[in-house]
């Protein structure tokens, strides 16, 4: 902790480590998949949207490319409602020919 006039200034490790738990602990390894999962789901949600509007289609465009209404290709966009089912369909009527999903040490897996 820090002081910085009458303010004290908390590190955000710190905030971290009272409010969810220590590094190595479940609760906060669990935290961490967790945000690292929201940010892979968020950069797919803005290649959609850019492949999307490289194309110069609205969101309802893509929506009835898909069969789904324009708040489902906002809900992608935005990193929510991604599952591979989803996502495949969406890329494939983007004209997106073919995707990888890398699994580390594990492989690369084909999905379309």
């Amino acid at each position: 902790m820090k002081k910085v006039g009458n303010m004290e200034l908390i590190d955000f490790e710190e905030v971290l480590d009272k409010r969810i738990g220590k590094i190595g602990t479940p609760a906060r390894d669990d935290f961490e998949h967790q945000v690292e999962e929201a940010v892979h789901a968020a950069e797919i949600g803005a290649a959609v949207k850019k492949a999307r509007t490289m194309q110069h289609l609205t969101q309802q465009q893509l929506g009835e490319r898909i069969g789904v209404k324009k708040a489902q290709i906002s809900r992608i966009e935005k990193g929510h409602s991604v599952t591979i089912p989803t996502i495949s369909r969406v890329f494939k009527a983007l004209g997106v020919g073919t995707a990888t999903l890398d699994l580390g040490t594990i492989g690369k897996v084909t999905l379309w």
